[in-house]
Parts: structure tokens; C-alpha cells; sequence
């Protein structure tokens, strides 16, 4: 779950990173525990008072939600269980862009599989071979009835995860899962548990360690996927809006001449000077993208014309409900001025503006947590909001459990033919690699 955040600079994302790796041994007496999540609850609960667009806050009472999860915090047994409370103080105002950040675990859990919502359906997305759930049985294409007894959809997805990997990740799991065939079955599937630090060091040598292993996360998560094969067809996957300007421009110039498939699908989003920066790439003239509809002020949000001048080409957008934020937005923008074509699913509808409030609690021994909280609605030049409305594609394709299993791209193929060359959904689905494969 990525966040349409304000720029942030990669300096600071290494410290975030470095910083969290502190969550230490000493977590394991309760009662220090809960005295310091109740000084955690106060600190969220005070930066949504102070930060939230909303100053009424949606007409929730606050300061009552605060003493309710008081209460609470009393009777939690464990870390998980405050995590949880804190959590959920802020699920409560449903709004997509404001949430917990609590401090990390020290260890790594990985249950060995993806999961993509696919029209108002749960499917297996990924798996990884060498995990338990492979082992069970688990494949790609299979449907997922329910995960650990809640059913997993459109609505919901983002919770799940943020429960189960966030919050409170479970040694095992239970499965009730559809396969391709129809039959439906029960599946416990044990999780890959990777000791991780309990407590940092950034004495001596190990700090230049830690930097390199954070400078590997930071690369991977702003890896692009290009492919140029094909005369007079420019082909961006792009994961996430999380480029730098220049890294922008280059990748522009890449595509200038060419026409663009721009594939957004599982782009969480990312960072607005990004976005800003992408779409004015594609107009001649200065275009409004939408109105930032701040706790004290509201701003219309224009972009201007890169000097290079617009791409001339055609361009066709690949989205899917794991498009999210700034993907919405580049999308959005896109569909109004009719400077392209969107294809694929409806997009998730997470689209506010956040800011990151990083904090830690302790003297000797320190973690650190942090909150996401919106502080702007953004509505579109059409005068919409896209919260839990999402983009609705020109053209709606949407893979079945089939195309999953199989690796038919039907989404990309199509993007293709638009373009006027031909190729097969099996062909489109092994241009770029999936998380379990290796880069190509």
C-alpha cells in the first residue's frame, strides 16, 4: 500500500530505512510494552488532530475513539495486540491514505505467495516454488475463498495484507481456496520465518553494511521494465512513481519516437513531483489535474510542457485494481484530456494526498513508528473525487483464472494490437518476469 506522498528525497528514505531495523529483545515485557503504545496511540492521535485535511474530521469524536482504545490497550497480551489497537483507531475514518506504521518486526515473514483482485475476485498471483504453499498444492489461478476465515475483495485486500504482514504475521495460515477445476479445498500453509536485527548497530563497519543492504532495497524498488523490441513501440512497466526528474526525462527520451504502452498495473503509486513530471511530458499547453483541497487552503495543481516538448506518439495506459494513487491520478488526467487510452480493470480508488510522521519512543533502547495521514482530497478537473470510485478504464479486460495460470497477458496483447502489431497473450506474458523469477 503506497501512498500519493509528498517528494521525498532518497536520503531520507535510507533513514527511515536504517532507523527502523531497532526493535529490540526488551519488546517482550508487556507491561513497558503497553505504557509505550499508549505513548504511541497519544502521538497518532495528536498528528491526526493537528495534520488531518479534515478539520472536523469527519464528525468523529476523536477524543472519545482515544479513550476507547485506552481501554483496550489495558486488556491487549501482546505487541500484536497494541499494534492492532492503534491500527485500528485510524481504519475507523475508511480513508485510504491514513494509517499506523509500526515499528518493524525483527523478523521477516513470507508466506510464499501473491494475491491480485481481478473484477471483485481473489486469485493467487505469484507463488514461489520453494515455499510450503507450493508444497500444499497452492498455484497460480487459484481463488481464494477465504484467508484465515475473512474473504478477501476489492474492499478489503489492502486490510488483510496490513493485518497479516504488518500487524500480526502468523507462524501458519489457513486457506479455503478454489482451483481451477472448481473443487474447493482447505490448505495450512506454513510461513518462512527470516531472523531479522533485534537490536542496531551502528558502530564500526556494520553501519556501512547496513547502508549497502538499504541501497539494494532502494534500487530494487525503483527498478524500471522496458522493453523495445518491437519497431515504433515504446513498452514501461513501471512498478511504482519513484523516479528521480532526470531519471524521468531519459526514460522520455527512450520513448519519444515511438508510440508508448505505459503498464501500470500493480503501481501502488508514489511521488507527486513524479507524476507532475511524467504527464508533462505528454501536452504542448498547460494542463490543471486537479484541485488539492487542503485543511486550510485549496490549490489547483497545474502542469506545464517539458522544454523537449510532448511526446507526439500514441499512448495506451495499462491499469488494474492494484493501481493506486498517482497511477490513479496519470490516469485520470489522461481519460479527461483524451490524450490516451485506458485498458485493463478498474483501479483500487485510493487517491488523497498524504504526509509521512516519522517518531520513535525510548532513550537507550529506541524504535521507531510512524503514521500516514491525508492532508489534501484531490478532485479531478471533472470535479470528482476518485476515492472509492477508482479509474474506469475505456476499454474493460480483465484476465480469467485461466489467463493467470497459463501467464496469458490478454491485458498487454491487446495494448498491442491497439498499436497495430500482433501478438500472442502467451508472448505477452513472458516479456517481464514475475517477483519469483529472476530479472531477465
Amino acid at each position: 500500500m503506497m501512498a500519493f506522498m509528498k517528494s521525498v528525497t532518497r536520503s531520507f528514505v535510507l533513514f527511515v530505512l536504517v532507523v527502523w531495523g531497532a526493535f529490540t529483545a526488551q519488546s517482550q515485557d508487556l507491561n513497558f510494552e503497553r505504557g509505550r503504545h499508549h505513548e504511541m496511540l497519544e502521538q497518532v492521535k495528536n498528528d491526526v488532530k493537528k495534520n488531518y485535511f479534515d478539520a472536523s474530521l469527519k464528525g468523529i469524536d476523536i477524543e472519545a475513539k482515544f479513550k476507547a482504545a485506552e481501554e483496550k490497550m489495558k486488556d491487549a497480551s501482546s505487541i500484536g495486540q497494541m499494534s492492532g489497537i492503534i491500527a485500528q483507531f485510524l481504519v475507523d475514518f475508511d480513508d485510504s491514505h491514513l494509517f499506523f506504521i509500526p515499528p518493524p518486526k525483527a523478523t521477516k515473514t513470507d508466506y510464499g505467495f501473491g494475491l491480485k483482485i481481478i473484477g471483485t475476485k481473489c486469485f493467487v498471483a505469484r507463488i514461489d516454488p520453494k515455499s510450503d504453499a507450493a508444497a500444499k498444492g497452492l498455484e497460480i489461478g487459484d481463488e481464494i475463498i477465504s484467508f484465515e476465515g475473512l474473504s478477501p475483495g476489492r474492499k478489503n485486500l489492502w486490510k488483510i495484507y496490513y493485518l497479516f504482514y504488518e500487524l500480526r504475521p502468523r507462524l501458519q495460515i489457513k486457506l479455503k481456496v478454489r482451483k481451477l477445476d472448481g473443487e474447493s479445498i482447505d490448505l495450512d500453509i506454513a510461513s518462512k520465518i527470516t531472523p531479522g536485527r533485534t537490536i542496531l548497530d551502528t558502530s564500526g563497519q556494520d553501519i556501512n553494511k547496513i547502508l549497502r543492504d538499504d541501497d539494494d532495497a532502494y534500487y530494487k524498488a525503483v527498478k524500471q521494465y522496458y522493453y523495445d523490441k518491437v519497431p515504433g513501440i515504446f513498452l514501461w512497466k513501471m512498478p511504482s512513481f519513484s523516479l528521480d526528474a532526470e531519471q524521468v526525462d531519459r526514460i522520455v527520451e527512450r520513448a519519444r519516437k515511438s508510440s508508448l504502452i505505459l503498464d501500470l498495473r500493480g503501481n501502488g503509486g508514489g511521488r507527486v513531483d513524479m507524476v507532475q513530471r511524467l504527464l508533462g511530458s505528454f501536452f504542448s499547453t498547460d494542463v490543471k489535474i486537479y484541485d488539492e483541497i487542503g485543511r486550510k487552503e485549496t490549490k489547483s495543481i497545474v502542469v506545464k510542457p517539458r522544454r523537449g516538448g510532448a511526446i507526439d506518439g500514441k499512448l495506451i495506459v495499462l491499469i488494474d485494481a492494484e493501481s493506486a494513487s498517482a497511477s490513479e491520478i496519470f490516469s485520470k488526467v489522461i481519460q479527461i484530456e483524451k490524450r490516451g487510452t485506458i485498458i485493463g480493470d478498474i483501479s483500487a480508488g485510493a487517491v488523497m494526498e498524504s504526509q509521512y510522521f516519522g517518531h520513535k519512543s525510548g532513550i537507550d533502547i529506541v524504535v521507531f513508528y510512524g503514521v500516514s495521514v491525508t492532508v489534501a482530497d484531490l478532485i479531478m478537473k471533472d470535479g470528482k473525487s476518485l476515492e472509492k470510485v477508482g479509474v474506469i478504464p475505456d476499454e474493460n479486460l480483465v484476465p480469467t483464472a485461466k489467463d493467470l495460470a497459463s501467464r496469458r497477458d490478454i491485458v498487454l496483447a491487446r495494448a498491442f494490437e491497439m498499436l497495430g502489431h500482433k501478438i500472442s497473450a502467451e508472448e505477452a506474458g513472458k516479456i517481464f518476469p514475475n517477483d519469483y523469477e529472476p530479472v531477465r
